[in-house]
């Protein structure tokens, strides 16, 4: 997705159960109806780090999904905005 004026970039840390539960999958499968970009990966302290770029009502919307997707699994949420950076070509796992 090219950079655009009102695109941004959130970075959202989710804790609980988050792990070994097919989140990243899941999430990666979601971001599939979305025009997002980023990627979901899981960190050493036991949370997962979604990064998602696109305009701020589209990442809502997806964010949002993944929330009532995966909601039972998810204790909390910390999440952080920047402009996007357009360096993303589609959504992935990383590992």
């Amino acid at each position: 997705m090219p950079p655009g004026d009102d695109n941004v970039r959130w970075t959202v840390l989710f804790s609980g159960s988050v792990q070994g539960v097919g989140f990243r999958y899941t999430t990666e499968r979601v971001a599939r109806q979305y025009a997002v970009t980023g990627y979901v990966r899981n960190l050493a302290d036991g949370r997962v780090e979604v990064v998602a770029e696109g305009s701020p009502a589209e990442v809502r919307r997806f964010l949002d999904a993944i929330e009532q997707t995966m909601g039972g699994y998810i204790g909390d949420r910390r999440r952080t905005e920047a402009p996007a950076g357009g360096r993303f070509t589609g959504f992935a796992i990383r590992f």
